[in-house]
């Protein structure tokens, strides 16, 4: 069973046997360079100079430092990590060798067009092309194209640019900042992002960790492992080139939702990274908690404590409100006329008194972060006030204590002792600030990665074979576009409002239809061939009559024929007239780089240019849908103004949850757009949709791994009660909660191997949201009066870091044990281990739990007394 490293996320499965500890902790690194290559004499360098405490090998060249080799079929052992400082053609020669050897690590600092082709080929895995390379201060290995060596601290750098972590290394160097890992993955040919985030997720030596993303290989894989990674430190990440890629900005807010979702916070520019690097590298947050946005600003000049507070009010953050009890035992700090407001202000000459009004500060529960200002002034004793300052921010159990020490000729270097000290320190008071909006922000992304959901899960039942058909008429007709009322239908067989229309293949059939509908209507142009209609006079509002309608339809035809004669004219659809309301835009679109996104902003015809989209990733659920329009523009006239009453919010997040279903059900569509839904007091309504489909064949992936809904079944215990088990959701944290503290003291311990009184809310998160390609949690629901469910029973199986072996857990509600609903629950995870690769399950037993071992022993299990522990047993079976 689970216990002492069930909060840990374990890798994805890799396809060859790398032990990630070559990589990233090798204790043999053999360097293969040809001398005339560029980086040959670089790398020769720095791993000589590293103080690496392993075995250095050296074939192709001379360097002091090395053990010199003839070739690499002489190397007396297999190295863990190899180096290839090569030419192109030679690489794929050097790393079939290395195999042979029994090598299966390397990095690939030059160019190597097939390099991924050539890892699969050989079985080495590899970080190229064009890698950095591989620094690990703490064990001396360099082994990388870096002009200075990094110093061992706690921050880590994963890179895909040399040039940024050069510039990134050099900062540091001045700043006096250590990292723990610094890995280049280059091309992101074979080894790439995730598997490098795997290892830091479990690094209890990293703090924080920087990306730096140009590419992502495997969208699923990537968001999956930050979200591991961001679970127990902050993730920042930048990405260069994005809007040179895409000038909407569309496919950077979808990297930005995708980071959002994972927990990451995103900057946009180094001068931000650096920024975010020298607060998260530095600060520890509070363990108080706290919203995080509320900020107390302390200042020896007045003009510096302005700018700040601007800074602050701009960035969305709060000055925090402080209580006048509280400020009591700073007024004599204070110059006479103080006006009792954030920021303080104290005299120029301070000597320790900025020091301690920060720790006055930190200490209360009303501020997250204390941001200290000093300008230099004639005549102080900057050693006084630097003493200050680090005491006030090396307190314990504080707010986190940034520093801005302005200037340059003589604040330089006090910002230089400062950092030396281990302090946040900057140079103006907007760059504090960003290092304090930073601290927020990650702390609200993170938190919102976690955030408990309620237990309502909206029950749709979709007429998924309607759709089915529709789709199928049209590929039929060798259409990728449905028609306007096809669309319509789509969203009708998911349970969305739409408004009432019908087809008319002529003027007369549609004042028929009119006729039939009611009066005023909307008439538009019914074609496959052209998307915006209103581009070409296709779309007619508040006619009232059939004449009206009749002149109207006629303009249209002769309308579109002259702009577009290319496109098939297919008659009308008529519509009844929607009453008033906030027009709305819905989009479901596709990112080459992590795939469907759901877009939500002001609709209508002018949406473009409105700008007011925000994005998110699918499969979405009612508090994703909440979150998401909180972020619009929208979100501000929906809640209602002047004469205008509140939308009915609840309609709103219920068609954007039916939106992700569609696309969950419907991995063929493409793209679909509802354009205007309208939101009024009493519901929503779709006035427009259009929807675009995939070539055949082609399927979307998304980068968040939706409900599994397959795995859903009913099971009957002995005496006779049917329940539901399915794959666990994050709706269930209720529940869970529940279940827990229904369970005896002894159940706690023989699961968790410890007596737990409650499961913190991280824990409940951790095990309600899961990856279902890393692991899978059956649970046992019964169904009450209310439609609330109750959870009687849980089984789990997490993906070990070789990919092949799952360590399980299971226990059941007291209520339930005789029932075999433990063994039926542990059925589920053998088919779940069989489908996704998994041979062998296996946990860990106290010696004590004599229930639990029979029970194993009954399912297969192989049972070994624990050489670590002789109070556990070993359990493992195959499957």
């Amino acid at each position: 069973m689970l216990h002492r490293t069930m909060t840990v996320l374990p890798t994805i499965a890799t396809r060859t046997k790398l032990r990630e500890e070559a990589l990233y902790r090798p204790r043999h690194v053999a360097l293969v360079a040809d001398p005339a290559q560029p980086a040959a004499a670089l790398l020769a360098r720095n791993l000589a100079a590293g103080g690496f405490q392993g075995r250095l090998s050296l074939i192709g060249m001379a360097h002091e430092g090395f053990e010199s080799v003839a070739a690499i079929a002489d190397l007396p052992e297999a190295p863990d990590l190899a180096v290839l400082a090569l030419p192109s053609a030679e690489v794929e020669p050097a790393m079939a060798a290395l195999a042979a050897k029994g090598c299966h690590a390397a990095l690939v600092p030059g160019a190597c067009p097939d390099l991924g082709a050539i890892a699969a080929r050989t079985g080495i895995r590899a970080l190229g092309q064009g890698s950095f390379g591989i620094c690990v201060p703490a064990i001396g290995l360099n082994a990388s194209l870096a002009h200075v060596a990094p110093r061992k601290g706690r921050l880590a750098l994963v890179c895909q640019s040399s040039a940024l972590a050069r510039a990134v290394l050099d900062w540091a160097e001045s700043e006096s900042v250590g990292f723990s890992h610094v890995i280049g993955i280059g091309g992101n040919a074979d080894l790439g992002f995730a598997h490098a985030l795997d290892w830091l997720s479990r690094d209890p030596a990293t703090g924080a960790v920087l990306l730096d993303i140009r590419r992502i290989k495997n969208r699923r894989m990537f968001v999956s492992a930050a979200r591991a990674t961001a679970r127990t430190r902050p993730v920042v990440a930048i990405r260069a080139g994005g809007r040179l890629a895409d000038a909407t900005g569309t496919s950077d807010a979808v990297m930005e939702a995708a980071l959002r979702r994972a927990g990451v916070l995103r900057v946009s520019g180094l001068d931000d990274l650096l920024s975010a690097a020298e607060t998260l590298a530095r600060v520890k947050l509070s363990p108080r908690g706290g919203s995080g946005d509320r900020i107390a600003i302390v200042s020896n000049a007045t003009g510096l404590g302005q700018l700040a507070a601007d800074a602050v009010l701009v960035a969305g953050a709060r000055l925090a409100e402080l209580p006048r009890e509280a400020l009591a035992s700073l007024v004599a700090m204070l110059p006479a006329g103080w006006h009792g407001r954030n920021p303080i202000t104290l005299s120029p000459l301070t000597g320790t008194s900025l020091g301690e009004a920060a720790a006055m500060l930190a200490a209360l529960p009303e501020v997250d972060t204390v941001i200290a200002l000093h300008a230099p002034v004639a005549g102080e004793n900057a050693e006084t006030i630097a003493q200050a300052l680090q005491a006030a921010a090396k307190a314990t159990r504080a707010a986190p204590v940034l520093v801005c020490w302005a200037g340059q000729a003589t604040a330089g270097p006090q910002r230089m002792a400062l950092a030396r000290a281990g302090l946040a320190v900057f140079p103006t008071p907007e760059a504090a600030v960003r290092g304090a909006t930073h601290l927020w922000q990650d702390r609200r992304n993170r938190i919102a990665a976690a955030e408990l959901p309620g237990r309502e899960v909206l029950k749709l039942t979709p007429d998924r074979a309607a759709v089915a058909r529709i789709l199928g008429a049209a590929r039929a007709e060798g259409r990728l576009e449905l028609t306007d009322d096809e669309a319509l239908a789509v969203l009708a067989a998911y349970g969305m409002p739409v408004v009432q229309g019908r087809v008319a293949r002529s003027a007369d059939h549609a004042v028929a239809a009119a006729g039939a509908l009611g009066w005023p209507v909307v008439l538009k142009l019914r074609s496959p061939d052209i998307a915006r209609k209103t581009e070409v006079g296709g779309v007619a509002l508040g006619l009232r009559s059939a004449d009206a309608l009749r002149d109207t339809a006629a303009a249209m035809v002769e309308t579109a024929k002259r702009l577009r004669p290319d496109a098939r004219l297919e008659g009308f659809v008529v519509q009844r007239e929607a009453s008033r309301g906030e027009e709305l835009r819905l989009r479901l679109g596709d990112d080459a780089m992590f795939g469907p996104w759901i877009g939500f902003g002001l609709g209508g015809t002018a949406a473009d240019l409105i700008g007011d989209e925000v994005l998110d990733l699918p499969p979405l659920n009612d508090a994703l849908a909440k979150a998401l329009i909180a972020r619009s523009r929208a979100a501000r006239l929906l809640a209602g103004y002047r004469d205008h009453p509140p939308a009915d919010m609840e309609a709103v997040e219920d068609a954007l949850v039916r939106l992700s279903q569609i696309a969950v059900d419907f991995p063929e569509i493409a793209t679909l757009g509802v354009n205007p839904l309208v939101a009024r007091a009493d519901g929503v309504l779709a006035l427009d949709a259009s929807v675009t489909l995939r070539p055949e064949g082609e399927r979307s992936v998304f980068a968040i791994p939706p409900y599994p809904e397959e795995w859903v079944t009913r099971w009957r215990a002995k005496r006779g009660e049917e329940f539901v088990i399915r794959p666990i959701r994050p709706e269930d944290a209720e529940a869970h909660g529940a279940f827990f503290r229904r369970l005896t003291p002894e159940d706690i311990r023989w699961r968790f191997f410890s007596q737990l009184r409650e499961l913190p809310p991280q824990q409940i998160a951790r095990m309600t949201q899961l990856d279902y390609d890393r692991e899978m949690a059956f649970v046992a629901v019964r169904s009450r009066p209310d439609g609330t469910e109750d959870l009687l029973g849980v089984s789990r199986l997490i993906r070990e870091p070789d990919g092949v072996t799952g360590e399980f857990a299971v226990i059941v509600d007291r209520a339930m044990k005789g029932q075999g609903l433990g063994r039926h629950l542990m059925e589920r995870l053998f088919d779940w281990a069989r489908a996704n690769g998994i041979g062998v399950i296996a946990g860990q037993v106290l010696a004590d739990n004599a229930p639990m071992l029979a029970f194993v022993q009954g399912l297969g299990f192989t049972l070994k007394r624990s050489a670590e522990d002789e109070e556990v047993f070993e359990v493992r079976r195959e499957v």
